[in-house]
C-alpha cells in the first residue's frame, strides 16, 4: 500500500484575493470579457458558465484568468452556503477571456509535490466542502478566506497516484461536458428548425397564405388557444407541518429546478399521502414546465422524469395531436408574449388562464408528422445524453470520496 501523507492547504499553495471591479462597467450585452463570480461554481463543483457577468471597462493584467487556473469561491448568498470554498478550473472558451474578480481565491504557487488537478479534487470532496461551510462567517452571506481554506488538513499519495486519480475523475467530467455540448448544440439546431417551420413558414413560402389572428398563415392552417390543445396542470406543495407527507418515492420539484436545461433529479420525494393531499399532481417525462413566479419567471423546461411540481410550475402535457416535440419549442419560442401578461408588484407571476388562454398556430396534421419525424430524434437524443450524464455524474460522486481517501485503488477500477 502506497504511503499517504498529510497536508494543511495553506502549505501546499497561496490563495489570490480576486479584484474588484467596478459595477458600472458590468453590462448586458455580449462582450469578450467576463468576470467570474460565484455563480460560475456548480453544485458539488466545477465551472459554469450559463449566465455570464459581461464587462466592458478597463483590464488589470494582473486579474487575467488562464485555462487550467485553479479558482474558489469564497462568498455564496445561498442560506446553506452552497458552493462556499468549492472549487473549479477554468476553460478555454474561444468566445470569452475570463477575469479573476472579487471574493474569488485563485490557487497559486502548489507545491510541486502536489498535482493541480488533485487539488482541485480535494476541494470537491464532501469532506472539504462541508468543512469551509462549518468554519465560515456570516448569516445571511456566507463568507470564507484564504486563511479558512487554508486551514483544512488533507491526504494525498505520491505524485503519480495523485495523477492517476484526477485523471480518472477529470475524464468522467469530460465526457459530462463533451455530451452537454453536443446537447447545447442539438437544441439549438431543434428551435431553429420549429422557428423556420412554424415562425417564417419558410418551407411553405410558396404556398398559399391566409389571414389569421396572428398574422398570414399558411392555407388550411388555424389559430387556436394552447388550453384547447393540451392540458395545463398547476403544481402544487403537501403541508409542511405534516411529516407522513414527505420523504416517500414520489418525485416533486420546486421551481428552481425548471431553469435547468432538463430535469433529471427532483427537489424532493413526498409520499403517497401527500400527493392525494395537496394540490399537485403527477406530471409524466416530457411534460412541458414553466415557471410562472419567483426567481425563475418564465423559464422553460422539459420533464426526463415523471414528478410533481409546486403551485410555482404550470406543465403543459403533450396530446396525440401536439407531441411533446412540438409544444416544448412552442412554449419556449411564445415564453416572451407570456411575459407580457405578468400581473403583481413585488411578486409577479404568470397565472394559469394566460397559458391556457395563449393563441397559438394549429398546422395541418400531415405537417405536424412531418415535423415529428424530423425533430423527435433529436430532442430523443438529447434525453439520452441528459440521462447518461446523471450516471456519469452518479458515478464520479460515488468513486470521489473512496478514491481520494485511499479506500479504492486504481487500479481497482475498471471503467
Amino acid at each position: 500500500m502506497e504511503e499517504w501523507k498529510e497536508y494543511k492547504i495553506s502549505d501546499v499553495c497561496r490563495i489570490k484575493h480576486g479584484f474588484a471591479f467596478k459595477g458600472i462597467y458590468f453590462v448586458d450585452d455580449q462582450q469578450k470579457y467576463v468576470c467570474v463570480t460565484p455563480g460560475n461554481f456548480a453544485l458539488k463543483g466545477g465551472f459554469k458558465n450559463d449566465k455570464p457577468k459581461y464587462y466592458n471597462g478597463p483590464i488589470p493584467e494582473d486579474y487575467v484568468l488562464q485555462k487550467d487556473d485553479l479558482v474558489v469561491t469564497m462568498t455564496d448568498l445561498s442560506k446553506n452556503g452552497d458552493t462556499l470554498g468549492y472549487s473549479a478550473l477554468i476553460p478555454y472558451d474561444e468566445h470569452y477571456t475570463f477575469l479573476h474578480n472579487q471574493r474569488i481565491g485563485l490557487i497559486e504557487d502548489i507545491s510541486n509535490e502536489i498535482d493541480k488537478h488533485f487539488l482541485y479534487w480535494v476541494m470537491r470532496t464532501y469532506d472539504y466542502q462541508r468543512y469551509i461551510v462549518g468554519h465560515c462567517s456570516g448569516s445571511t452571506v456566507k463568507h470564507t478566506s484564504p486563511s479558512g481554506i487554508g486551514s483544512y488538513i488533507f491526504r494525498c499519495p505520491d505524485m503519480e497516484i495523485q495523477r492517476e486519480i484526477s485523471s480518472i475523475l477529470d475524464n468522467l467530467d469530460d465526457k459530462i461536458e463533451v455530451n452537454r455540448k453536443i446537447n447545447e448544440n442539438l437544441e439549438q439546431q431543434a428551435q431553429a428548425l420549429f422557428k423556420s417551420w412554424f415562425v417564417d413558414f419558410e418551407p411553405f413560402k410558396d404556398g398559399e397564405f391566409v389571414e389569421s389572428e396572428l398574422g398570414m398563415i399558411p392555407k388550411g392552417w388555424r389559430v387556436g388557444k394552447l388550453g384547447d390543445c393540451c392540458k395545463c396542470i398547476l403544481g402544487g406543495t403537501p403541508s409542511r407541518n405534516k411529516p407522513e407527507y414527505w420523504g416517500g418515492d414520489i418525485a416533486w420539484i420546486n421551481s428552481g429546478e425548471v431553469n435547468k436545461f432538463r430535469i433529471t433529479t427532483p427537489s424532493e420525494y413526498i409520499t403517497e399521502e401527500g400527493l392525494s393531499h395537496s394540490a399537485t399532481k403527477l406530471l409524466p417525462k416530457k411534460t412541458t414546465v414553466l415557471a410562472i413566479t419567483g426567481a425563475t419567471l418564465g423559464q422553460v423546461s422539459l420533464l426526463e422524469i415523471n414528478t410533481c411540481a409546486n403551485q410555482s410550475v404550470i406543465g403543459v402535457l403533450e396530446s396525440i395531436d401536439f407531441p411533446y416535440s412540438y409544444v416544448y419549442p412552442l412554449i419556449k419560442e411564445k415564453i416572451g408574449e407570456l411575459m407580457s401578461h405578468m400581473t403583481g408588484g413585488a411578486q409577479q407571476h404568470i397565472n394559469k388562464n394566460n397559458v391556457e388562454g395563449l393563441d397559438i398556430i394549429i398546422p395541418l396534421r400531415e405537417i405536424m408528422i412531418s415535423f415529428n419525424e424530423i425533430i423527435y430524434p433529436i430532442y430523443e437524443k438529447i434525453g439520452y445524453l441528459c440521462q447518461e450524464n446523471v450516471r456519469l455524474a452518479e458515478l464520479r460522486d460515488t468513486l470521489l470520496p473512496r478514491l481520494m481517501s485511499g479506500e479504492l485503488k486504481v487500479d481497482e477500477i475498471n471503467l
